[in-house]
C-alpha cells in the first residue's frame, strides 16, 4: 500500500492487521489474544525463549530439523520491534488516506487484472461466492498486484514478534505456522520475503491464513501465493468466504443525504432496512435506492459534511480483515469502482476541520477521563473512541455524527 513502493506494513500491522487467527480444524476464522501495551518490556531472554519455543514446537509435531534449518542460530532484529511501536500510518484523514492509496492508476490495473484472468474470477466466484472487484480490491492495497510484498526476511521477522512481549503469543503460532508451510512444500524459507509484520504473498496472508486457507487452485503442486496467479485468486477467494462473505449481496456503496437526518443513526452497530433509509431521504450517487428489507449502516468516516456510504452486511469482512475502518472503507469504495462506481466524492462541499495526532490523543484521554473505554490513547480513532466521541456529542447536544471535531476537543477542554 504505497504510492510507488508500498505501505503494507504500516497499513496492515498500524490497524492489527493480525485480525485473525485461523482455526484448520474448523475452517473458520477467530478473534486473536489481545496485544500488550506499547511499552511493555521482553523480561524473558531469548536464548531461553528460544529453548522453550523449539520444545513447544517439536511437541506439536514440527520436526526438530526443519526449526534448526530455518531458525538455528538466528537473532531478533530490534528494527522489527521498533516499526512495530510506531506505526502512525492512520493517523491521517480518512480523505487524505483514500487519496493517496485508492488510486485511478490502482483502479484501472485492477480492472486489467479482471480482464485478464477472467476465468480464474469467475471460477472463484462461481465457488466461493466473492465477486472478482472484491479480490483485486484487496490485492491492489496489499502489494500493488506483487509490486510491493515486502523486502525482509519474514522467518526472522516472526521470530522477533514471537518473542517481543506485546504481541508474543499471537506470534508463537504464526511462526509455527509458518516452518509448517515449508514443511508441506509450499515455500522454502528464502523465498518467504515479505513485510516486517510477518505476511506473505500478494494478497499478504499472515502464515496461519495461509497455512489454512491457501490453495493449490491451478494443481502444480504447491500452494504459491508469492507468484501463481491462479493459487493468489483462489486462495483470497477462499479465505474472504472463511470471513463470512454473503454471496450475491453488496457491500458498500456511496449515497447522498440530507441536512436533517437523525446523525445518531450514523453508526456501524446500528443496522435499518435501506427502506428507512430510503424514507429519510437517502438516495444513491445515481438515483433513488432499492426500499427493501436489506440491512445497511451509514457510514460517515468524515462526519456530516463529508462523504457518505451505506455499509451491508458484507462490509464486515473489511473490518475484519484489518481492523482500520479508514483501510477497509478504503478497500471496500475501490472495489466498488472496479466494479464500475464512480470516485468517491468529498462530500457536501464544506470544509472539514480534522485533529492533528497530538489532538486525538488529547481527545481520548479527555473521554476516558469523563469515564468513556477507548482504550489506549494512542491518536487513532478506533471503535471505541468513535462510540465515545457520539456519547459526548449527543451530552453535549452537538450533531451526534460520531466524527471527533475540534469543536468537541474544545467542549471536552472547558467543562
Amino acid at each position: 500500500m504505497r504510492s510507488s513502493v508500498l505501505l503494507v506494513p504500516l497499513v496492515l500491522a498500524a490497524a492489527t492487521a493480525f485480525s485473525h487467527v485461523a482455526a484448520a480444524q474448523t475452517g473458520h476464522v477467530a478473534a486473536p489474544p489481545p496485544s500488550k501495551d506499547r511499552n511493555c518490556r521482553n523480561d524473558v531472554p531469548f536464548s531461553r525463549w528460544i529453548v522453550d519455543f523449539k520444545k513447544e514446537a517439536i511437541a506439536e509435531g514440527i520436526k526438530a530439523s526443519t526449526l534448526e534449518a530455518n531458525i538455528g542460530g538466528m537473532t531478533p532484529d530490534q528494527s522489527v520491534i521498533g516499526r512495530d511501536r510506531k506505526q502512525g500510518f492512520f493517523t491521517q484523514t480518512f480523505i487524505d488516506f483514500y487519496g493517496k492509496l485508492a488510486t485511478k492508476n490502482r483502479e484501472q490495473m485492477g480492472r486489467s487484472y479482471l480482464n485478464k484472468y477472467a476465468s480464474i474470477f469467475e471460477r472463484a466466484e462461481s465457488e466461493f461466492g466473492v465477486p472478482g472487484p472484491v479480490i483485486t480490491g484487496f490485492w491492489a492495497l496489499e502489494s500493488d498486484f506483487g509490486v510491493g510484498m515486502g523486502s525482509l526476511p519474514v522467518m526472522r521477522s516472526l521470530l522477533t514478534l514471537a518473542w517481543d512481549c506485546r504481541r508474543g503469543e499471537l506470534f508463537r503460532e504464526e511462526l509455527k505456522a509458518a516452518m509448517k508451510i515449508i514443511e508441506r512444500g509450499d515455500l522454502r524459507a528464502d523465498e518467504m520475503i515479505g513485510s516486517w509484520a510477518g505476511e506473505l504473498g500478494q494478497t499478504q496472508f499472515l502464515p496461519q491464513h495461509y497455512y489454512n486457507f491457501a490453495l493449490d487452485y491451478d494443481d502444480d503442486g504447491r500452494r504459491d501465493l508469492i507468484t501463481d496467479i491462479p493459487d493468489i485468486i483462489g486462495s483470497t477467494a477462499n479465505f474472504i468466504k472463511a470471513l463470512g462473505w454473503r454471496a450475491g449481496e453488496p457491500w458498500i456503496e456511496e449515497v447522498r443525504l440530507t441536512q436533517d437526518l437523525p446523525w445518531d443513526q450514523a453508526d456501524l452497530a446500528i443496522k435499518l432496512p435501506r427502506s428507512q433509509w430510503v424514507k429519510w431521504g437517502v438516495t444513491g450517487v445515481k438515483g433513488q435506492l432499492p426500499s427493501d428489507d436489506m440491512p445497511a449502516s451509514l457510514l460517515l468516516p468524515m462526519g456530516r459534511n463529508g462523504p457518505a456510504l451505506l455499509a451491508y452486511p458484507n462490509f464486515s469482512i473489511y473490518t475484519s480483515w484489518n481492523q482500520s475502518l479508514t483501510y477497509a472503507t478504503t478497500a471496500a469504495h475501490l472495489a466498488t469502482r472496479m466494479a464500475g462506481a464512480p470516485y468517491l466524492s468529498k462530500g457536501n462541499g464544506q470544509p472539514i476541520p480534522s485533529l492533528s495526532y497530538e489532538q486525538i490523543k488529547e481527545l481520548q484521554v479527555l473521554l476516558t477521563n469523563h469515564g468513556h473505554d477507548v482504550g489506549e490513547a494512542d491518536g487513532k480513532i478506533g471503535a471505541g473512541t468513535r462510540a465515545a466521541v457520539k456519547a459526548m456529542q449527543q451530552e453535549y447536544g452537538l450533531p451526534a455524527d460520531s466524527y471527533p471535531s475540534p469543536e468537541l476537543l474544545s467542549a471536552l477542554r472547558s467543562r
